[in-house]
């Protein structure tokens, strides 16, 4: 951190923004060398981690950041405002871009991906949008780079270039961009007409107005114009993005894309609407309630997909609407959970993801139905997809814990009983479709499986793989024993605390 100790705050945000895009210029011009090009990437993502780190240790010191870029409007315009949610999603991306890198390394090589430099090119603009759109002070900066993210990561989502790539690139990029200029657009331009201000403020923008039909409106345009949330029924386009490579799978489902719309959502409840705003909106229960629906109709259908990756798919369109959920409870506590989820989730689902890319490169396996046996032949992979799993699932000793943990008591603070037994009923869910994954590996025996088993057999994905697996599976043990960093972080967020039962 004492690296950027002599930067201005506005120049570091400058600098978290532009260190990736101009690492993925590099990477292009580097592109004829692997192994420089992939040194480029690697530098570049240790280097915006430790700015975000300095951006961080700023905002516990109580630093004002912010910086202003161009005006298009009259008291509008692309601005950029560091507050402590941004810095915790800053810090999830930043962080989790490292230890991607390291496995898409392992990952594309053992693979023999074509076009890995296009790839690495499209994966360091996606992550200078998501760095964008963490710090954007209003929601026209968070609007241009949301799409921006769109449109940065649909080469990678087509990435094999095969007739189902280009279709689940179709899927992927005419649900996104419809729903937030059909939805999103309409409800920005709507703040803005009742309002005269698009800026993020705590408490929210709208106390002052009495448009209270307006507002519920407002909140259901926002909440299916941010499609990278992924409630249903416009979640389609994340189960097609899965023709993707396993890489980008872990970057839309825990780094970018996914996270991206979730956060947004939050930050919209808390520094548009506000919470004590939200309470008195007749949508908000009828949006809560969706959500819920969410949680269990994608849990279930999860639970009927053989295919790995297909999954882990549902089973993120799930967890996105944990966080909804504890945004839409308008309960302090509920969205501590709902902000601590972005994190939990995030290391237990790459995780995840990881293991499922792992098993392709190293035994060419898709399917659940053909892993009996497997824990043998890759047992360190297994083991870390047990972790992950049990995160998700929310069971201690990992991290998924407690942000699981918070959303049920801000659920009861909330005096929402049928989200508290939602939350239940999916966790068991989550047993249901993700367990039986390892147990399968680890304890039932393929046709082709030795009496006698020793490491000989063991036939792992490359280093760089475990690796990076080793990395998120420990961090879903550590988040659960020291997750004390993120709850100080958290409780800077305006009207959001994880101390007390109650909203006072």
């Amino acid at each position: 951190m004492n690296l950027w100790q002599g930067f201005e705050p506005g120049q570091l945000i400058a600098l978290s923004i532009l260190v990736p895009f101009i690492g993925a210029l590099l990477v292009v011009a580097t592109g004829k060398t692997p192994n420089l090009r992939e040194t480029v990437t690697l530098s570049t993502a240790v280097i915006l981690f430790t700015i975000v780190l300095a951006i961080t240790d700023l905002v516990f010191q109580g630093v004002a950041l912010n910086l202003q870029v161009i005006e298009l409007f009259p008291g509008l315009g692309i601005s950029f405002d560091v507050e402590p949610l941004g810095v915790l999603f800053a810090l999830v991306a930043s962080f989790l871009w490292i230890i991607t890198s390291i496995y898409a390394i392992g990952y594309m090589r053992g693979h023999h991906e074509v076009n890995q430099t296009r790839f690495f090119c499209c994966f360091a603009l996606a992550i200078s949008s998501v760095m964008a759109i963490c710090f954007s002070g209003n929601l026209l900066t968070l609007f241009i780079f949301y799409e921006v993210l769109t449109l940065s990561t649909y080469p990678l989502v087509t990435h094999a270039g095969t007739d189902a790539a280009k279709k689940g690139g179709r899927i992927y990029l005419g649900i996104l961009l419809s729903t937030s200029i059909a939805f999103l657009l309409l409800a920005v331009l709507g703040t803005w007409s009742l309002t005269g201000t698009l800026d993020f403020r705590p408490g929210g923008i709208f106390a002052e107005t009495e448009h209270k039909g307006v507002l519920a409106v407002l909140l259901v345009l926002f909440c299916y114009g941010i499609g990278k949330a992924a409630i249903m029924p416009f979640h389609r386009w994340l189960p097609a993005a899965m023709v993707a490579p396993t890489p980008v799978s872990a970057l839309l489902h825990a780094v970018a894309v996914v996270k991206a719309g979730v956060f947004s959502i939050l930050k919209v409840v808390i520094y548009i609407f506000g919470l004590d705003e939200l309470r008195n909106l007749e949508t908000t229960d009828i949006m809560l309630y969706i959500g819920a629906a969410t949680i269990l109709i994608s849990s279930c259908i999860a639970m009927t997909k053989d295919n790995l990756k297909a999954r882990l798919a549902y089973s993120t369109v799930s967890q996105l609407s944990y966080i909804v959920v504890g945004a839409l409870l308008a309960s302090s506590i509920a969205a501590a959970g709902a902000a601590l989820h972005i994190a939990t989730h995030a290391a237990g689902k790459i995780t995840l993801f990881f293991c499922a890319g792992a098993i392709m490169v190293a035994s060419h396996k898709k399917n659940i139905s053909d892993m009996a046996g497997l824990g043998r032949q890759m047992p360190l992979t297994m083991a870390a997809f047990a972790i992950g799993a049990i995160s998700i699932i929310g069971l201690p000793p990992m991290a998924g814990t407690w942000s699981k943990w918070h959303l049920a008591m801000g659920a009861l603070d909330a005096d929402k009983l049928l989200i508290v037994a939602t939350l239940i009923i999916s966790s068991l869910l989550n047993i249901a479709y993700l367990l039986p994954i390892p147990f399968k590996a680890f304890f039932h025996r393929s046709n082709e499986a030795q009496e006698a088993w020793s490491w000989s057999q063991t036939k792992e994905a490359p280093l760089p793989c475990l690796i990076a697996i080793g990395v998120t599976s420990l961090g879903c043990i550590v988040m659960f024993f020291y997750p004390e960093p993120l709850i100080a972080l958290i409780n800077l967020i305006p009207d959001v605390s994880t101390i007390g039962n109650s909203d006072g």
